[in-house]
């Protein structure tokens, strides 16, 4: 009984890390993709670098404001 309960409490760490690495993949594709359109908008209107600036820093904040919230629902859970 105490092996699977040590067991299972390793498998939650790897889950843990799991997540926090998909998370981060996350964070830096949305800031990439964000920068990039905003860059094209920039090129477009020519309002360097008014838009990439700002979409980078949306992106990041939105990002990291949605990982808070999913910590903070599985602090609740558990």
């Amino acid at each position: 009984m105490m092996i699977t309960h040590k067991k299972n409490h390793n498998l939650l760490k790897y889950t843990d890390l799991l997540l926090l690495s998909a998370w981060g993949l996350a964070i830096v594709v949305s800031s990439f993709l964000f920068f990039m359109v905003g860059y094209w908008i920039d090129g477009k209107l020519n309002t360097q670098p008014t838009f990439m600036l700002g979409l980078l820093c949306l992106a990041v904040f939105l990002s990291i404001g949605r990982f808070y919230w999913e910590v903070w629902k599985k602090k609740e859970k558990v």
